[in-house]
């Protein structure tokens, strides 16, 4: 990183390496259809300590076209079979929905932003004052759209899924060019679900140090850990989808997580990053009444003044009131002072140390 460590701010929220952790909570296309639906995972998500949720700002026809010629069917993965258009029909949340969840979100003290699509969605968000954007990664490539997002001074997030290295320099440079300044990168793979083998979260810290950005994970895969082990390797952002019940269905049901699920990331996450702290060595608070059961110096035998300190009377033995372990070569054949009675700790002003020849 160049300087002090970026920092951006979302609906008042400050992001940064030294802030805890931004949790997202995706909605998707978890609703189900029914904006009842989209309401309960958002008060769940509060509940849950998220800090922000986040749509996504589409129509089937602004994201693909009704057609079923090759490479318009899904051939694999959880949605094979599937067409585009009625994919994104039936996961698309309506564009009429946006202004009571923003409404809603204000209530619960929940940011809410969007993914966006086109610039159609963006000019839609700006009339409802979003306050960030989100790059999803199959969008990354898009430049002409990272630009557009990026001319509204709004934080961009950028998730960098299937993405190499040229890919995300050439969007990040795009953001900057036009006017960018608080940028996050999202490492990600775009696997449904991810392997947790494959999440490669080592990539996070070189992502930051490339690229000089606040980064974080877009998490798909299953459970709490790897965002968990993310949050330790320094993501400032962690993006999970959320549903009410993974037994309900839905589009992204299946890698989504339930809200027990949520509370746990959150609570999971926050002890992560204060567990990361700084470099720091010797003593913490919490060891304070640990320090004296270190060993020491310590009569084992009711040692007569004038006698000799031997192997036989004097022991390193826990608790640590007396001398150091490292001066026992030293007291050793000394004599001592004053009666010593067993269980003393050794102190100097008891010994008379030998002289050079014993």
């Amino acid at each position: 990183m160049t300087g002090s460590s970026p920092e951006i701010f979302i609906a008042g929220r400050r992001i940064a390496a030294d802030a805890p952790p931004f949790v997202i909570a995706e909605l998707s296309g978890n609703h189900n259809g029914d904006i009842e639906r989209a309401f309960a995972i958002m008060e769940a998500a509060a509940a849950a300590g998220a800090s922000a949720v986040k749509l996504q700002t589409y129509t089937a026809d602004t994201i693909t076209i009704d057609h079923d010629g090759p490479g318009f069917v899904i051939e694999s993965g959880p949605w094979a079979g599937r067409r585009l258009h009625d994919l994104y029909a039936e996961a698309h949340t309506p564009w009429s929905w946006h202004e009571p969840l923003f409404a809603k979100a204000k209530t619960l003290g929940l940011a809410v932003f969007a993914s966006v699509f086109d610039e159609t969605s963006i000019d839609f968000l700006e009339d409802l004052g979003c306050p960030a954007y989100k790059i999803a990664s199959f969008e990354i490539v898009d430049l002409p759209l990272i630009a557009r997002a990026a001319a509204t001074g709004k934080p961009l997030i950028i998730s960098t899924g299937m993405a190499g290295l040229g890919d995300i320099e050439a969007a990040v440079s795009a953001a900057r060019a036009a006017g960018a300044r608080d940028l996050v990168l999202l490492h990600c793979v775009s696997g449904y679900p991810t392997p947790a083998a494959e999440a490669n979260l080592a990539t996070i810290g070189h992502l930051g140090r490339a690229f000089d950005t606040i980064v974080g994970l877009s998490d798909h895969t299953l459970g709490v850990a790897v965002s968990v082990a993310a949050v330790a390797l320094g993501a400032a952002v962690i993006e999970k989808h959320v549903t009410l019940r993974r037994a309900d269905g839905g589009p992204d049901a299946g890698f989504s997580l339930e809200p027990e699920e949520l509370s746990l990331l959150c609570a999971a996450t926050a002890d992560a990053w204060a567990a990361r702290g700084t470099v720091m060595y010797g003593n913490k608070p919490s060891e304070a009444a640990s320090r004296q059961f270190r060993r020491s110096l310590y009569a084992v035998r009711d040692i007569k003044a004038g006698e000799a300190l031997t192997a036989d009377n004097v022991r390193s033995i826990r608790p640590g009131f007396g001398l150091a372990p490292k001066y026992l070569p030293r007291v050793l054949g000394s004599r001592a002072l004053q009666d010593i009675a067993k269980g003393t700790p050794l102190g100097w002003k008891m010994i008379a140390e030998a002289g050079p020849n014993g």
